[in-house]
């Protein structure tokens, strides 16, 4: 076992079994929410950095350690992944959307020419698709940003126009940078549109959900008129035309991607447009052309016998390893991004037009989700994660006609990303001077660029989510008790409350001597509820690939404590509170560890099945 996987990482192209081999192989990369932090503005000259002969244009840390993403240290990180997929040869990248953080032409531009640098020096070729990040609206809007860091350690505002902002004491004031506008499709498909948006001599296909041609009367020609803003318009409202960026492309022969456009712009009560942010929710209801055509392309590569694989920005399966449900029980139905969640229908209609594998991104997570259907019809989305958050990783395919394999991989050592920490000591400087709210700098030591995603989650977890998403009495009561503690509530079955048993000597006492005979009590001591709670959030953002990063004797005490506590009848109908949000928590915190393989996994796609190649 160990040298097929050492082989498998040696090649792009090895054998599956003795008759068949992967044949086509594509590295997705999602969610990079590039800035580049190195751009040239109009107006702000940025901070000089120690060491370095130039000046950043940055997020402060603050920013970055209250948002689900990271800001600036992407610049490096989309680098080392594009080293690492050339170090591979690997020729196909796809993008699932986000690849800006907002679309503005300074980083649509410096991204353009990142990628422009990988396709000319290692023969690259991308493929992107829309994002809710990119484009923010179907045209240019006005933006910017309140909280980069100014000279002083302050913060420093920056917006495309004058009166979108007014500084607030203790920030510097406004400035004007044009370049920071939100741009819309046709100037994102303009700067960026070499990279699938628009066809290319290179390729054998390409064709848009509006085009009339065929694969026998395809011309360059005639795919670029299709290409052109103005034919792929589909109608919204009566008075309102919307731009569909889908495009289909055959970059190799015989293998067809599938690049969906899954953003929709609804209007509002207000005559505005809606974000984009919930994907086929809307779409399925508003761009009804976009899954007739999604039909009519699964079709034409059944027949014609390409290799057909699907990507958009969006999720097409629950992400949550089925736990959404549980989720709205145990936080509410506004908490943890729950908006986000596909509904049902979006797989099906997927599944029976011929989808069989879709990736996807937007979650910020690693992630596998299937749904089966009659007559053997399924849909497997692959969730992608984030460059900008924990774990950061990207997803390589390999597959033919009937088999899949896909590898995870992690990236821990970028190089350069330490570059801005001086910059950050002095907004944290000023932040302790002038009494402000103070991050933990524990950060400023982390070792590796995994580690500094580490401590981004760790800071999320405290300063967003437990505040936001968590019942504050049940958030204060699981994460004062020791592990030992946890132990002996999940395992209780008689009639005092749950703050009774825990201070009642006796009873905590009687019950400890009767788990004592089959586990050893202490090894539970070594660690609290907050530590649980984290690591809770590390497994739902990153799945196994988080096994690496928790004490294994840890992973399974958890497990312990899940098994017994789901068998807990008391527990399960407790009409105590926090009894209650505990059997809620673990019944998640079970599926989160058990759910689909999401790291290294191989797929038939005769049959659907999915097994962990370890």
């Amino acid at each position: 076992m160990r040298l097929f996987i050492l082989l498998l990482f040696l090649s792009p192209i090895y054998e599956v079994n003795s008759q068949e081999r992967l044949s086509q192989e594509i590295a997705f990369v999602a969610d990079i929410h590039f800035q580049d932090i190195y751009g040239v503005y109009e107006n702000f000259e940025g901070l000089r950095v120690p060491g370095r002969d130039r000046k950043a244009k940055i997020r402060t840390m603050h920013a970055q350690l209250h948002s689900t993403r990271l800001f600036n240290e992407n610049y490096f990180v989309l680098k080392a992944v594009l080293d690492n997929i050339a170090s591979r040869g690997i020729k196909l990248v796809a993008f699932p959307g986000d690849y800006t953080d907002d679309g503005q032409p300074v980083n649509l531009n410096g991204l353009d020419k990142i990628l422009k640098e990988y396709n000319e020096t290692h023969e690259i070729n991308f493929f992107i698709t829309t994002g809710n990040h990119d484009p923010v609206r179907p045209t240019s809007v006005p933006g910017g940003k309140h909280d980069f860091l100014g000279s002083d350690g302050r913060n420093q505002p920056i917006y495309s126009e004058p009166g979108l902002y007014n500084a607030k004491p203790g920030e510097n004031e406004v400035i004007i940078e044009p370049k920071l506008s939100m741009a819309g499709y046709k100037e994102i498909l303009k700067t960026l549109g070499e990279h699938g948006f628009f066809p290319q001599r290179n390729y054998i296909y390409w064709e848009t959900p509006f085009s009339d041609y065929t694969a026998k009367t395809y011309s360059f020609e005639n795919a670029q008129k299709a290409s052109l803003i103005t034919n792929r318009m589909y109608q919204q409202t009566d008075s309102l035309q919307i731009p569909d960026a889908s495009y289909l492309v055959e970059p190799v022969k015989d293998l067809w991607l599938l690049a969906i456009d899954g953003n929709t712009y609804v209007p509002t009560k207000n005559v505005n447009l809606s974000g984009a942010r919930e994907g086929y929710n809307n779409a399925i209801n508003h761009k009804k052309h976009l899954f007739k055509w999604i039909k009519d392309v699964a079709d034409r590569a059944k027949k014609s016998g390409k290799i057909l694989v699907a990507f958009s920005h969006y999720p097409a399966v629950d992400f949550n390893d089925d736990a959404s449900v549980d989720l709205r029980e145990f936080l509410g139905e506004n908490k943890w991004q729950l908006n986000r969640v596909p509904e049902e229908g979006i797989a099906k209609t997927l599944a029976e037009a011929g989808i069989k594998i879709h990736f996807s991104g937007h979650m910020h997570i690693n992630d596998t989700g299937k749904r089966d259907f009659k007559e053997g019809e399924f849909l497997i989305n692959i969730q992608t994660p984030s460059l900008a958050a924990y774990i950061p990783g990207y997803k390589i395919l390999r597959l033919n006609k009937t088999f899949a394999e896909i590898e995870t991989v992690n990236i821990k050592e970028v190089s350069g990303f330490k570059e801005l920490f001086p910059l950050y000591r002095l907004e944290h400087k000023y932040l302790k001077e002038s009494g402000k709210e103070v991050w933990n700098d524990d950060i400023l030591d982390s070792r590796n660029y995994h580690d500094f995603t580490v401590h981004h989650l760790k800071n999320l977890v405290k300063l967003r989510f437990l505040p936001n998403d968590w019942p504050a009495e049940f958030r204060e009561f699981l994460s004062g008790l020791s592990g030992k503690e946890i132990l002996l509530l999940s395992t209780y079955t008689g009639k005092k409350t749950s703050s009774e048993f825990l201070n009642n000597k006796k009873a905590i006492a009687k019950q400890a001597k009767k788990l004592s005979t089959t586990i050893n009590l202490q090894d539970y001591e070594h660690w609290k509820g907050d530590t649980m709670i984290l690591d809770f959030y590390k497994i739902r953002n990153a799945d196994k690939l988080a096994f690496n990063d928790i004490n294994t004797e840890r992973i399974d005490q958890y497990s312990t404590i899940i098994s017994y506590a789901l068998n807990n009848p008391n527990l399960a109908s407790s009409k105590n509170g926090n009894a209650q949000k505990l059997y809620e928590f673990l019944s998640i915190f079970n599926k989160f560890i058990n759910g689909l393989p999401a790291n290294n996994l191989s797929i038939d796609l005769k049959t659907g099945e999915i097994k962990e190649v370890k």
